[in-house]
């Protein structure tokens, strides 16, 4: 593995390595998860990406993306090829196993998502239904104020927000839970969908390093802590999600 001692001057003697000189390799996939992060032609646009290449450049960085099936992100992170995982991550007991996270760049309610004419508007309205969602979210809140409530998993790989939509729409499942901000564009994007309430979670999103590099995870979070201090963090996600107020105004 190559490494490279860079100087993060905005915020003191901080010295980190990377993998490769003078670059983030970045973890992320070709997902259309906008406004987090989608891609147009080979330009990567959205909240996330706009965040990163201000942290790179806090750091004297390039940030290159590389995409693989979500399933992959953390195995292919522990073969020490790549820096960070940063696509859409909610900071979880579970992934802390496999990578040290930053401080959060985003807090992001989770939503339910049904058809328009779905008779669904409260969490209650749920008592009874099939609920679909990822593997790896946690149901566990929700779950005790439903109990008779069935959770329908399906598997978090590249296709499983059209695996869901398409279940939603068959009648397999009477309702999906995930992240609000994914599941409000689905809304945008096909009238057949609604929104029908959030769930006001506040996730942590952060930046997934690659165990033991306590020097880089260092530098991102002072990198992150300036970018909010200068409010230039605000303005990135005033400019991506307009319709909901920063977490750290």
């Amino acid at each position: 593995m190559q490494g490279l001692i860079m100087q993060l001057k905005a915020t003191g003697s901080i010295s980190f390595t990377t993998v490769k000189p003078g670059q983030l390799s970045i973890i992320a996939s070709h997902l259309d998860t906008r406004p987090m992060s989608y891609l147009d032609g080979n330009q990567r646009l959205g909240y996330e990406p706009a965040v990163a290449r201000a942290v790179c450049e806090k750091l004297g960085l390039k940030p290159v993306w590389s995409n693989f099936a979500i399933d992959d992100f953390y195995q292919e992170l522990a073969k020490g090829d790549y820096d960070v995982v940063w696509f859409s991550q909610a900071v979880t007991q579970e992934r802390r196993a496999w990578a040290d996270f930053t401080r959060p760049y985003g807090r992001f309610d989770e939503a339910v998502l049904v058809l328009e004419d779905s008779p669904i508007t409260t969490a209650q309205d749920l008592n009874g239904k099939r609920l679909g969602g990822l593997r790896d979210l946690s149901y566990v809140e929700l779950s005790q104020q439903l109990p008779d409530m069935e959770l329908v998993p399906f598997n978090n790989d590249d296709g499983h927000l059209t695996a869901m939509l398409a279940a939603l729409k068959q009648g397999d499942i009477d309702a999906i839970i995930s992240d609000a901000l994914m599941l409000m564009s689905a809304e945008a994007q096909d009238p057949a969908f609604r929104v029908a309430f959030q769930l006001p979670t506040q996730m942590p999103f952060g930046i997934g390093v690659l165990p033991g590099n306590r020097e880089l995870l260092e530098a991102l979070n002072s990198a992150l802590n300036t970018l909010i201090a200068e409010g230039t963090l605000g303005k990135l996600w005033a400019q991506w999600i307009p319709y909901k107020q920063c977490p750290f105004n």
